[in-house]
């Protein structure tokens, strides 16, 4: 098969144009589903693919079953080698994306959640940048991040995604690039699909799990690193709409994005207008763990070939 075209559903690794769902399928019609996004870095000089702390998502997709009543007798070590092998049958010598889905494949009427095993799919995709790494515009969202008691943003399910969908079309319609979700309680809780970081006299601050956003590993990962390689403390905390317009920077991160400065927020520019200097720190020290060339976190690094 040519590079990039081998997906894996139902327990059979397959064409990508092959691994299809019925439009009767329960995932499709009420998103009865819950989903991880991984990645994979090229090492040129090792000529090896690391997968970045996948066991912690898979372990993070497992628990999205928990909380969304899903079932599935996968494991993380099954999980692992299953995406190990998908990465190796599509031959990627490049930055890499894989997706894992959970998800109810009954056709069964009515969104009721059944006690049956839930399917696995998975794909791949070259990716580099996700989002501008120059830095990019934000606003934030007339949308309200879905709440713990609606549809648990802890979690990774695929329903939830609707609301950011709405989020980020509102932004780009009004000529940003991405939004910024508030708790009902008026607290920023995230983006449409990264966590917030800002930055205040030196500390990097981020808004709790509790305030509505998903356990991030790359969130976790930034929040052990930056203090051990840059010196900075890293707090977590509410953080207000109007201490977004004073931060001195601000930046998205997430396994898609990884980090991202923000440079204008609601039409007012963060700082200078321009990355900062942390921002741009934290980015290249990210970029070198998630690439193996730090050896105190090669732990985090799972090599492919």
């Amino acid at each position: 098969m040519p590079e990039g075209t081998v997906g894996y559903v139902r327990g059979e690794f397959c064409a990508i144009d092959d691994a299809r769902v019925s439009v009767r399928s329960k995932a499709f019609n009420y998103g009865l589903g819950v989903f991880e996004g991984i990645r994979g870095y090229w090492n040129a000089k090792e000529e090896q693919l690391y997968l970045f702390r996948a066991p912690e998502h898979y372990r993070r997709l497992l628990n999205s079953c928990r909380i969304c009543r899903l079932v599935t007798s996968k494991t993380v070590g099954e999980l692992l080698e299953i995406t190990s092998e998908l990465v190796r049958r599509n031959k990627h010598r490049e930055d890499v994306y894989i997706r894992p889905i959970l998800y109810v494949d009954s056709e069964l009427l009515s969104p009721t959640l059944v006690d049956e095993e839930c399917d696995l799919a998975m794909w791949t995709l070259p990716l580099t940048d996700y989002l501008a790494a120059d830095g990019i515009t934000a606003m934030v969202s007339s949308w309200r991040r879905v709440a713990d008691n609606m549809i648990p943003p802890r979690a990774k399910p695929t329903a939830a995604y609707l609301n950011s969908a709405l989020a980020r079309a509102e932004a780009k319609d009004a000529g940003c690039d991405e939004a910024i979700f508030l708790t009902q309680h008026g607290y920023v809780a995230e983006g449409s699909a990264e966590h917030v970081i800002i930055v205040r006299d030196g500390r990097l601050i981020t808004p709790p799990t509790e305030d509505d956003s998903l356990e991030g590993v790359t969130q976790k990962t930034i929040a052990e690193v930056v203090p051990a390689k840059l010196g900075l403390p890293v707090e977590s905390r509410h953080i207000g709409r109007t201490e977004l317009y004073i931060a001195d920077e601000v930046f998205f991160v997430g396994t898609g994005a990884q980090v991202v400065p923000v440079v204008r927020i609601d039409h007012r520019p963060v700082g200078n207008g321009r990355p900062g200097r942390i921002t741009n720190q934290v980015m290249k020290v990210y970029s070198q763990v998630v690439h193996g060339k730090l050896s105190e976190y090669a732990h985090w690094c799972h090599p492919v070939y």
